[in-house]
This record gives structure tokens, C-alpha cells and sequence, in this order.
């Protein structure tokens, strides 16, 4: 069953633990790629430095995490690599969640075409938020894509019991006192999560 708007309106930390386990959709060229959510990290707009909304800051780029929660925020890392990211909360409250990284259910020769690697290890395919996003053809295009009426990209309740691990977020060093905060989410022992 699709995850409605609902599902979304929460603050961006519970909500990041609450993804995990569930199936991530993406609709290409009539196939539809299913992945489950194994890591995330949940960002909290008006107080944390490591957010790129941090003091409510409102720009082109960041307009889409003040949007209510189920919309697709997507961004270039590096000037390369294309990042998703899950809005949180209710409108004005810009916080939202960095999908980390999925394990793959179907469509694996998509996934690797898509991908372009020659390792043939299956947790390389999307054992990374730029990994992944090239994995699903992920893009910019799909920034503001809205999760719960759109029909290309989507999510999928997945009730299943977890043992989710607590860590720090991954390359937030600039953030100060936030690049300490246990908002980054794992299943335990997953071999797809990014960094143990």
C-alpha cells in the first residue's frame, strides 16, 4: 500500500527512523524498480548546521524542503552526483530525510545498465545516496516530485520488525555541534548500509 501524505507529517528524525524498511518505487520505461530503505539521515531545518535550510534559509535550492512533507527534494553533491531526499513535516517546517542507501528487490540488470560499474558485488549498486540515485535514474528532474499522488516515483508501506542501529550523519564536519547528533539510521547487519 502507498504511503500517504499522512505517513510524512512528522519531524524529520522520526520520520527517517520510520523509512527504514520500507519500498522505495521507481517507475522507468514501463518496468518498476522496487528497493527497500536500509539508511537514512534526518535533517532538521531551523536549528541544524548541517541542513541546508539551517535558520529557515529559503532559496531556490532549499524552496522544496519548505513544501509539505512528501515531496521529493533532490540535489547535486560534487557537481556530479544526485542526492534524495524524503520532506518532512508539515509546510514552512523545512526538514527532510537523505536516503542513504536501498537493497535492490528486483530489476537488477536495470540497475546495473543504469550504473555503469564493473563490480559485480550487488551492494555496490546502491550502497550510497549517489549510488542509488544513478541506479534509479534519479535526477533534478524529479525535485518537488510528489511522493504520494505521483505515479514515478513513490513509496510503499513494508510492516516489518527491524533492529536499527544509531550513528552519526556522514560528512557534515562544518556543522559544529550537530555533526555528533545520532540522526543517521541503519538496519543492523544490512550488507547495502553505506558506512557501519
Amino acid at each position: 500500500m502507498k504511503l500517504d501524505k499522512d505517513f510524512y507529517m512528522q519531524d524529520g528524525i522520526t520520520l527517517a527512523k520510520d523509512l527504514l524498511g520500507k519500498i522505495l518505487v521507481r517507475e522507468i520505461d514501463g518496468k518498476r524498480i522496487m528497493c527497500r530503505i536500509v539508511e537514512t539521515e534526518g535533517y532538521i531545518g531551523p536549528i541544524d548546521k548541517a541542513c541546508h535550510a539551517y535558520n529557515n534559509r529559503r532559496t531556490n535550492r532549499t524552496e522544496v524542503m519548505f513544501w509539505c512533507g512528501g515531496h521529493a527534494y533532490i540535489y547535486l553533491i560534487y557537481g556530479m552526483y544526485h542526492c534524495l531526499n524524503i520532506v518532512a513535516n508539515k509546510k514552512d517546517k523545512p526538514e527532510a530525510v537523505l536516503i542513504r542507501a536501498v537493497e535492490p528487490l528486483n530489476e537488477l540488470d536495470l540497475l546495473r545498465e543504469n550504473r555503469k560499474i564493473k563490480s559485480k558485488a550487488l551492494k555496490d549498486l546502491t550502497n550510497g545516496p549517489g549510488k542509488l540515485c544513478k541506479a534509479l535514474h534519479i535526477t533534478k528532474k524529479l525535485n518537488g516530485y510528489d511522493l504520494v499522488k505521483g505515479e514515478h516515483l513513490y513509496l510503499l508501506d513494508n510492516e516489518e520488525q527491524l533492529d536499527i542501529v544509531e550513528a552519526k550523519r556522514v560528512n557534515i564536519d562544518y556543522a559544529e555541534e550537530y555533526k555528533d547528533k545520532l540522526w543517521r539510521f541503519y538496519i543492523k547487519n544490512n550488507q547495502f548500509v553505506s558506512k557501519k
